[in-house]
């Protein structure tokens, strides 16, 4: 059976609450998700996963280091998480903040790696944003997002 991972990083809690909704309805939709921490999160569990959604906080427009550093040690895995589907999401604490240029830059790292992006034509499309704490927009974008990425996950997984 397949399985789901959700990555993230976070100080104030946001991006936090972000992955556990989308967690959640991962595991809701059928999908058996784990949610955990990039400083708890080893290289190796990547290859484990065959769903891979990772966040972080926007700073400076990119990605916080601990998921940069993650995605630089994934390199002695380069190959072996093609095939499988990621996302991304971000939180940030203003409008323009940099979520955009942040989710793209995870998407970016997720398809160097070969692995399979989906898109959605309604609501946040490249993945779920926040600006500050999420709300419930947020919190409902979360929820799709995590929705379609099982769906996505039995149409190729079985």
């Amino acid at each position: 059976m397949a399985h789901g991972l959700v990555i993230y990083y976070s100080r104030s809690g946001n991006t936090k609450t972000m992955a556990k909704a989308i967690a959640d309805a991962m595991d809701k939709a059928g999908l058996p998700t784990t949610c955990k921490s990039v400083t708890d999160t080893k290289v190796d569990e990547l290859v484990a996963a065959d769903v891979i959604v990772v966040g972080s906080p926007t700073y400076y427009g990119r990605a916080a280091a601990p998921i940069a550093t993650l995605f630089d040690e994934s390199v002695s895995k380069h190959g072996k998480l093609d095939g499988k589907i990621g996302a991304a999401f971000a939180s940030s604490a203003n409008i323009g903040g940099g979520n955009e240029t942040t989710v793209c830059q995870i998407i970016n790292m997720l398809l160097i790696h070969g692995m399979i992006v989906q898109g959605d034509p309604q609501g946040d499309h490249y993945g779920p944003i926040s600006i500050g704490k999420p709300d419930d927009r947020v919190l409902s974008q979360c929820k799709r997002r995590g929705k379609r990425l099982a769906e996505l996950a039995q149409k190729l997984f079985g």
